[in-house]
C-alpha cells in the first residue's frame, strides 16, 4: 500500500473535516511522498527525536496523534525543533501526518482504547459528535472493583510515572461506573457528572479542578497525558499491521515529558 492509499483508508474511518476549529489534523509536511510504499513510524508527539528515529529506520511517514504544528509559525529558524524537523524531513523526503480530535471520537481511538483497557462494558461517549461516536467514553464495571482496586488496574494497565486522584474517605468504596477521556479531559468534568460516573480517568487536571470534582461528587484520576494517549497509538500499529504494509513501527523515542522524583 502507498502512502497516498494509507491516509485515504485512514480518513475514512477518522474524518481530518471532523477535527475541531482550533486543532490541525491532516497533513502537517509532505515533501512528494504520496506514490511511495508506506514504512510508517507512530508516535504520540513528533519530536526532532521522532524525526531522527525515522532517518535512522528508513521510514517515510511519521504517523503522529499530536500536531506539530498547532498555529501558523511565524518564521523557522536554523536549531529550532519544528524548523529542524522540516528540513530533515524535505531531505529525507518524510512525511508527517497527525490525526488528533478527529482520532479521539472513533471507535479504537484514543478514549475507545482507553475504555478497552480498563474492560469497560456498554460503553458510550461521554459527549456525542455522532451516531455512535464522540468524546470520552462511559460504562460499566463487570465486576465492580473497589477504588484501591481500580486504582491498582490503572497503575498496573497504564503504568502512569504518577497517579493523582480525588481526596476521598473510603478506598474500600464500590465502583461500578467508571468516565475516561485520554489527554486534557478536564473541561469535560461537567458532562461526566451528567453521566452519573463514579469515577473519571483523564489527564492535565488542576488543583481547583480536584475541588470541582469533590464537591460534585465525582472521584477524578489524573493518570498524565502521555499514559492514557499512547495505547491507542501502539492499536494504530496494531490497525496498521492489518493491511499489510511494507513496514510499520511504535516509536520508540517517543517520550512523556514529565518525570517525578
Amino acid at each position: 500500500m502507498n502512502i497516498a492509499d494509507l491516509i485515504i483508508w485512514f480518513e475514512a474511518w477518522a474524518n481530518p473535516t471532523w477535527c475541531e476549529s482550533w486543532d490541525n489534523c491532516g497533513w502537517q509536511i509532505e515533501p512528494g511522498v504520496l506514490d511511495q510504499k508506506a514504512r510508517v513510524l507512530v508516535c504520540l508527539t513528533p519530536t526532532l527525536a521522532v524525526m531522527q528515529e525515522a532517518i535512522a529506520l528508513n521510514a517515510n511517514l511519521i504517523f503522529a496523534h499530536h500536531p506539530l504544528i498547532f498555529s501558523p509559525p511565524k518564521s523557522l529558524c536554523s536549531g529550532e525543533a519544528i524548523a529542524e524537523i522540516a528540513r530533515l524531513a524535505f531531505r529525507y523526503n518524510i512525511g508527517v501526518y497527525s490525526a488528533h480530535t478527529n482520532f479521539d471520537q472513533v471507535q479504537d481511538g484514543t478514549a475507545d482504547v482507553l475504555a478497552q483497557i480498563l474492560d469497560l462494558h456498554e460503553a458510550t461517549p461521554i459527549v456525542a459528535t455522532q451516531p455512535g461516536l464522540g468524546y470520552g467514553r462511559v460504562g460499566l464495571l463487570r465486576p465492580c472493583l473497589t477504588l484501591q482496586e481500580l486504582l491498582a488496574t490503572i497503575q498496573t494497565r497504564l503504568a502512569p510515572p504518577h497517579l493523582i486522584f480525588s481526596p476521598t474517605a473510603d478506598l474500600q468504596q464500590t465502583i461500578y461506573r467508571v468516565a475516561v477521556l485520554g489527554g486534557s479531559g478536564a473541561s469535560f468534568i461537567s458532562a461526566v457528572v451528567k453521566t452519573h460516573a463514579q469515577v473519571y480517568l483523564t489527564a492535565d487536571c488542576k488543583f481547583h479542578q480536584f475541588q470541582e470534582s469533590r464537591d460534585r461528587n465525582l472521584i477524578l484520576i489524573d493518570a498524565g497525558h502521555y499514559a492514557t494517549e499512547r495505547p491507542a497509538c501502539d492499536r494504530l500499529v496494531q490497525r496498521f499491521l492489518s493491511l499489510n504494509l511494507d513496514w510499520v513501527q511504535l516509536s520508540l523515542q517517543d517520550e512523556d515529558f514529565r518525570q517525578f522524583l
